[in-house]
């Protein structure tokens, strides 16, 4: 896939800050509410952006790192690879508002059974206000050019790849935690 550059890049920065307006939503609702299961197998609001915040963790730190590593480069376009558009697009919640491939998530990023604190939506949104900055750094250098690490060891993406797969993981997740029918 081909993208310009500068549409690409705010259509990520618009996911991103609809992220942290559903986050900050989620602030008028009580401990109990944001840690409610609708069954054991699922997991609660704070447990979606838990699991997201866990893969911040590594990816901010691995884009940052390669953005500030990188020379600056005004390229217009990003094309995309194979592997990284694959993985971007098994992240991407369909149009429809669904949820595609339900995915077996890594043990130490699965927050299941966990009782977490509201405090959890702060380092969400904090990591969201890095990704946006970070977005905006993306914007002097070559998207295609620079390759970041995965957390799947060997495979590495191409920094707009990296960017597309962590932001519709984030979409993907905050969807869900959306979806949870809290009683009243």
């Amino acid at each position: 896939m081909k993208f310009q550059k500068k549409v690409l890049l705010n259509d990520l920065k618009s996911d991103i800050n609809a992220a942290i307006a559903t986050a900050t939503g989620f602030k008028n609702l009580s401990e109990k509410e944001l840690n409610f299961k609708e069954n054991a197998e699922k997991w609660s609001v704070l447990e979606c952006l838990e699991h997201v915040s866990l893969y911040g963790d590594f990816y901010l730190k691995e884009i940052e790192k390669s953005i500030l590593n990188a020379q600056l480069n005004q390229t217009t376009t990003f094309k995309s690879g194979v592997l990284g558009n694959y993985f971007a697009l098994s992240m991407q919640p369909k149009t429809d508002g669904t949820i595609p491939n339900k995915m077996k998530t890594f043990k130490d990023k699965n927050p299941a059974n966990s009782d977490l604190p509201i405090t959890t939506i702060d380092r969400f949104i904090k990591q969201q206000k890095q990704m946006l900055t970070l977005l905006a750094q993306a914007e002097k250098v070559d998207l295609k050019a620079i390759k970041t690490k995965t957390t799947l060891p060997m495979i590495k993406f191409r920094l707009g790849d990296t960017f597309r797969f962590v932001i519709y993981h984030i979409n993907r997740h905050v969807l869900q935690a959306k979806k949870i029918q809290i009683p009243v």
